[in-house]
């Protein structure tokens, strides 16, 4: 995850209160939201919809990660039937959900993605992950390659649904692209109208349109109507004359 331009936004919306990142493994993630010890968390799809709510974020692509000098690295994709016969990790932590895990099994599985990632530098296998994982565990003597068939990871912005705070609130907002004057969400401080908006405003709402109603509808429209029936100062309304008889 590289979260560092919300974080930004964040600091230059709200100066006053710190934003702490905390790097959890994904499998402690859902626990470390329900003991409170962060607010909301960048999470790995799916979570427990009845406690927490989330906001999906991007799709990755799926990679194989191999010694740099392997056969597959002589092309620019692969399929998961290219790696029938390798032998593939599956780490514990593994974050595919896979009905059938695919290549020859190992001979262990290993406790985390860091521990495969060493096994796949020492030649014993490869590994299938997320490829934000491949460039977490990036290494000079390995590379990866996109695998266009294999199970795919989706990440999101997840937090307890019932500790939906205004700061919460806030940090959905900047995460979903809204500015500081957006009316959804709350913002600590809304910035201040732009000279050209105000002035606009004005004269859609403000003094210059009240004048030009009084145009229309006021005196000055009365006197001129005045004046089309011929009547001066000295000239008698045309309704003030005597009534006629009625036959």
């Amino acid at each position: 995850m590289t979260p560092a331009k919300w974080v930004k936004t964040w600091n230059e919306r709200l100066p006053g209160i710190p934003l702490t990142l905390v790097q959890v493994p994904a499998a402690e993630a859902p626990e470390v939201l329900r003991a409170g010890e962060a607010d909301a968390g960048l999470v790995r799809l799916p979570v427990d919809r009845t406690v927490f709510s989330a906001i999906p974020l991007y799709t990755e692509t799926t990679v194989v990660v191999v010694p740099k000098d392997h056969l597959i690295t002589a092309a620019e994709e692969v399929t998961l039937a290219d790696l029938a016969d390798e032998v593939l990790f599956h780490p514990l932590d593994d974050v595919f959900d896979w009905e059938a895990p695919p290549g020859e099994p190992a001979f262990e599985r290993p406790a985390t993605t860091a521990d495969a990632v060493e096994l796949v530098a020492a030649n014993v296998g490869l590994l299938i992950v997320p490829q934000s994982l491949a460039r977490l565990h990036h290494r000079r003597d390995l590379t990866y390659r996109p695998v266009v068939d294999a199970p795919q990871s989706s990440v999101a912005l997840s937090w307890p649904e019932e500790a939906t705070t205004d700061l919460v609130e806030d940090f959905i907002g900047i995460v979903r692209g809204r500015t500081v004057n957006s009316t959804r969400g709350r913002t600590a401080a809304p910035a201040p109208a732009k000279p050209s908006q105000t002035k606009t405003q004005g004269t859609s709402q403000g003094k210059p349109a009240a004048k030009s109603q009084g145009k229309a509808s006021g005196k000055p429209a009365g006197r001129t109507a005045r004046a089309r029936t011929g009547g001066g100062k000295s000239a008698k309304p045309a309704q003030r004359g005597k009534p006629r008889r009625r036959s």
